[in-house]
């Protein structure tokens, strides 16, 4: 013990690695980008391309199915065969897939390059994650570049729909993605110099069936998911979930006879690893407090994308400080503590989401959302970094890809299932509040979602249409202060989960009993 304590730590990161950080940061700013540009384009492509209802899901769909089915391959295959030649194989499939589908001459052109950029993405994000990992081993500095990583991640998702619509404002509908393109080819051209190369040297081959049982039990449930979240609970949407469920319990069996497992479910028997994961998958389920609060501004409330946008920017802001400061904090407390205490304050944000009518204007949103922002953000980046650091160094690829699945299928659950209750909400309340004598077709469209709704109120008498949306506005309303209430439930059990099982873990860099617990948690072959 006296000689592990005077040892020396972990090599201190140079301005190499700080500046490799900024070349990875930036591809992770893109790819969050994607979704949130993608709602903005997509009218515009389907109006261009002649996509009919179906194709249209595709498009938006597809690239979110690849990224979920192959982000554990794509990790696992990392530590095999080097993470930065696949950050670099995905870069480039990642810039060549976005000049397809700029100048996509059909709508099943333009599917299949997003299935590309959703394959070539799936590369990326765990390298990435993994690469970070190898650049900085101190524990503090580690802590401040998953941060700052964390930071171009969040923020892609807020300011793609300013970026999108300055694009679409100015230029045709493909330019969205030839962002891409000169990003990444600043990618291929410092990734060489700047990025350190690392792989498991002792991996095993990959098992191709595997590789194909995990697509199996990963693509049907996010099918079933965004089916449930789209059309609402249904026998096909089940039925998928349960055809995925299936193959998972195939796939698990076969990876505990493997010698070289696709997933090492022995990660799983590390206390933190698996608590920071299943925090994680909780977290990300309470996406849908985002997209409420975003259709809240704009159909409720009125504002242009741009405004609604912007009245957005002080929870980015809330988020981005505390994805900063969190890891700071944890230098001098538990982490376990700055967590849950975090996350009351997320929840009552939430809490406070619920007051919001459309008498008070934007405040009780605004300022909720910026308490949740700020109240989850240590548990995204301190959970990143701790499940980085239950693991070996060889199998950073892997840990990556497994916690960035969970964190796809928490977002994926929480949107069908908050997204399928606030519907019900508000179909059982605008069905009863909807202006009397509408014909049929419009009463159908009208309880089919709030976007519907003010499609038909413009086509109605200017006093008739006002009646209209103040029904659909409230009852929305109503279907976002049950999605809230729950998700501050859902954080408060986060919160209770980190408290109880994360409490032996010291402050980032301390060493002494509490480390000496962390250590013995692993096992043997992590």
């Amino acid at each position: 013990m006296i000689a592990a304590s005077t040892a020396p730590g972990p090599a201190r990161a140079t301005a190499r690695e700080w500046t490799g950080l900024a070349v990875l940061a930036l591809p992770s700013l893109l790819v969050s980008i994607d979704v949130s540009v993608m709602v903005l384009a997509l009218p515009h492509m389907s109006a261009a391309l002649g996509a009919d209802s179906a194709q249209q899901l595709w498009i938006m769909d597809i690239y979110s199915f690849m990224l979920a089915g192959f982000m554990i391959t794509m990790g696992t295959l990392g530590d095999r065969i080097g993470r930065r030649k696949l950050l670099m194989f995905g870069g480039a499939g990642f810039g060549l897939a976005s000049i397809l589908a700029a100048f996509a001459p059909s709508a099943a052109t333009l599917i299949a390059a997003r299935a590309v950029l959703g394959l070539a993405g799936a590369t990326m994000s765990p390298s990435i994650l993994a690469l970070i990992t190898n650049m900085f081993r101190d524990p503090a500095q580690r802590g401040v570049a998953i941060s700052i990583w964390m930071v171009c991640f969040m923020a892609g998702m807020t300011v793609g729909p300013l970026v999108g619509g300055f694009m679409l404002e100015h230029f045709w509908w493909g330019s969205v993605f030839l962002l891409a393109v000169p990003v990444m080819l600043l990618l291929l051209v410092a990734a060489p110099f700047l990025l350190p190369e690392y792989r498991d040297p002792a991996a095993g081959r990959l098992d191709l069936l595997s590789v194909v049982l995990s697509l199996l039990s990963i693509l049907p449930v996010v099918y079933g998911l965004k089916e449930m979240a789209h059309a609402g609970i249904s026998a096909l949407s089940l039925a998928a979930i349960a055809v995925g469920l299936g193959f998972s319990i195939v796939f698990i069996a076969r990876q505990r006879r493997l010698a070289d497992p696709l997933f090492d479910l022995t990660l799983f028997s590390n206390r933190a690893f698996s608590t920071a994961v299943l925090g994680m998958f909780g977290i990300t389920s309470t996406g849908a407090v985002m997209l409420y609060t975003s259709q809240y501004f704009q159909l409720v409330l009125g504002l242009s994308p741009l405004h609604a946008g912007l009245w957005g920017l002080p929870g980015v802001v809330a988020m981005t400080a505390m994805l900063m400061l969190a890891p700071i904090l944890a230098q001098r407390m538990r982490p376990a503590p700055l967590i849950a205490g975090s996350l009351v304050v997320g929840a009552l944000g939430a809490l406070l989401i619920t007051r919001a009518d459309a008498a008070s204007g934007v405040w009780p949103v605004v300022v909720g959302f910026m308490f949740f922002n700020a109240g989850c953000a240590p548990m995204v980046t301190l959970a990143n970094g701790i499940v980085m650091s239950s693991v070996r160094p060889e199998k950073a690829g892997s840990a990556a890809g497994l916690s960035e699945t969970c964190a796809e299928f928490g977002f994926a659950l929480g949107i069908a299932i908050l997204g399928s209750v606030g519907t019900a909400i508000y179909r059982a309340q605008i069905s009863v509040t909807a202006p009397q004598g509408l014909p049929a077709d419009i009463v159908s469209a009208v309880e089919d979602t709030l976007a519907s709704a003010s499609v038909v109120a413009a086509q109605l008498p200017e006093a008739l249409g006002r009646e209209l949306m103040t029904a659909a506005g409230t009852a929305f309303t109503n279907g976002m202060h049950v999605v809230a209430a729950v998700s501050a439930v859902a954080l408060l059990c986060v919160a209770v989960l980190v408290m109880t099982r994360l409490r032996h873990l010291p402050p980032i860099g301390a060493t002494g009993p509490a480390e000496d617990e962390q250590a013995a948690s692993q096992p043997a072959s992590a």
